[in-house]
């Protein structure tokens, strides 16, 4: 009787992805999924807030893939209209509409076997999305305008800010099309869930500036350091990467010091011109703590870590209830990965059978 071997799974750290700066558990998961999804030619779904580095992991996988040697087309679907993305994706003919003096071939066609990333998929129209569920399933589509149907073989990436389950639930995003999307997700975190990746992504970034506008800024306050990895950043790594930049520019000299961070580094508050942001569940759970310790004098040291589970456990419970036990939902109400949340499952016993 034949046997079945399980594969062993791996606890050697994995190898970071060229171009893409960190070492933190968390983004060592990424590159882990990254490299062994890379091999295949299943989807992914790329989940994150702007600025984590979806545009990069897309790109590595496509490197990393047998398809390497094929194009990479990038479409970015929030920074067209329904019209002008449907005839940007699938292409059109002469006279499909007003303005279409000439046959075009669209961006499916342009990356036959190859990669196509479509971001901020989460923007597009229900319409649309008919049109890439069968590019999905029959790798087939017509042109704008043409009763003609193309056949490709293209590789999708799709990245979106947004829980696209949840937009599913709400009716603006194809159920269908989210879990053929979503064979294989990759969770990029924010970098406040990874401050230690700061210092080396400042080091990184300094040394490219320093190059890009002839300067030597060689040197870091460590106070500047402490403000960077205390900061939430809503713009994440695209933010931090600004600032380094105006940083380099406007150094007097040859040290990035405290006093070249913008007020709300500095300061650890957010600029008024961003608006509110919404608590981290962290964030939540250490002002519950001090709101039901403040009178608590001497005592509250000792009863800190048993009031911090307490109340993880109970907001965990409630948001997983809240979300019918979906973790990538729940995980986005309480502003926290995915990992993040399934770990914590497991600590308070709540983990149920989704995986």
């Amino acid at each position: 009787m034949a046997t079945i071997r399980l594969a062993q799974h791996d606890d050697a750290p994995a190898a970071p992805l060229p171009g893409i700066i960190g070492s933190s558990p968390a983004m060592a998961e990424v590159y882990r999924t990254t490299r062994q999804v890379a091999r295949s030619s299943a989807s992914v779904l790329l989940l994150g807030e702007t600025g984590t580095g979806k545009e990069l992991i897309a790109h590595a996988i496509h490197h990393l893939s047998d398809r390497r040697d094929r194009p990479f087309v990038r479409v970015n679907c929030g920074a067209l209209s329904e019209s002008l993305l449907e005839s940007e994706l699938f292409g059109h003919v002469r006279g499909a509409f007003t303005g279409a003096i000439d046959n075009r071939t669209g961006r499916f066609e342009a990356a036959h076997q190859g990669t196509i990333f479509l971001d901020e998929i989460n923007s597009t129209t229900l319409h649309l999305q008919v049109k890439l569920l069968r590019v999905l399933q029959e790798r087939e589509f017509e042109r704008v305008g043409d009763t003609r149907t193309v056949r490709v073989d293209t590789r999708i990436i799709a990245a979106s800010n947004r829980d696209l389950l949840e937009l599913a639930l709400a009716g603006s995003f194809r159920e269908d099309l989210y879990y053929r999307l979503n064979v294989v997700p990759i969770f990029l975190p924010p970098l406040r869930e990874r401050t230690e990746d700061v210092p080396t992504l400042v080091t990184h970034f300094l040394n490219y500036y320093n190059e890009k506008n002839d300067r030597y800024v060689a040197h870091i306050d460590p106070r500047a350091i402490e403000a960077l990895q205390r900061y939430a950043w809503p713009g994440n790594v695209r933010e931090l990467q600004n600032y380094v930049e105006r940083a380099v520019v406007m150094a007097p000299g040859d040290e990035f010091t405290f006093e070249l961070l913008p007020e709300a580094v500095r300061t650890g508050r957010q600029s008024k011109s961003l608006g509110p942001r919404a608590m981290t569940f962290e964030e939540l759970t250490e002002e519950l703590v001090v709101q039901g310790l403040s009178a608590a004098g001497a005592e509250a040291d000792d009863l800190h870590s048993r009031i911090v589970n307490s109340v993880e456990r109970e907001v965990i419970s409630q948001v997983m209830a809240m979300c019918d036990s979906v973790q990538i939902k729940a995980a986005a109400r309480l502003g926290i990965n995915r990992n993040t949340l399934h770990k914590k499952l497991k600590e308070y016993g709540l983990d149920g059978d989704e995986p």
